[in-house]
């Protein structure tokens, strides 16, 4: 995991369990998803897998956590795949909650447009569209 920012409230990767308990693919396979959800789905994906295309923020507790148990719980965001339709009702992959370490964490993907000031005019649009993934724990939201 990349070193946080001086402000220690930020880990940034530039242009780079839910507790439903259904397995991957489940409930959430048998909807059909139009075009432009499957399309913000893989951009979400592709941020939170493999932090590309967005910035990673640490919340302040997070960032507060001993270094290994960090790298542990983005390595549980990043191999998250339990949606179904009760923690993805939209099909876009972006919240989830895992547990790691006996800690409960929250991720969030937010689509943003480019200047990071407004919501993303069109999320399936990446020259539009600023992605941030923040990975907070659960008490803190």
């Amino acid at each position: 995991m990349p070193n946080p920012r001086p402000d220690g409230l930020c880990l940034e990767l530039e242009q780079n369990t839910n507790y439903s308990g259904e397995p991957s693919g489940s409930t959430c396979s048998r909807r059909p998803h139009s075009a432009r959800t499957l399309r913000i789905r893989a951009l979400n994906d592709r941020l939170r897998r493999h932090g590309l295309g967005g910035m990673v923020m640490g919340s302040r507790d997070f960032v507060a956590l001993d270094a290994a148990t960090q790298v542990e719980i983005l390595a549980a965001v990043r191999s998250f795949d339990a949606f179904a339709e009760a923690n993805d009702p939209w099909g876009e992959h972006d919240c989830a909650m895992v547990e790691v370490a006996s800690e409960r964490v929250l991720w969030k993907i937010d689509a943003y447009d480019r200047s990071l000031t407004l919501a993303s005019p069109d999320p399936a649009d990446p020259k539009v569209t600023r992605r941030v993934l923040t990975i907070m724990l659960a008490e803190e939201y």
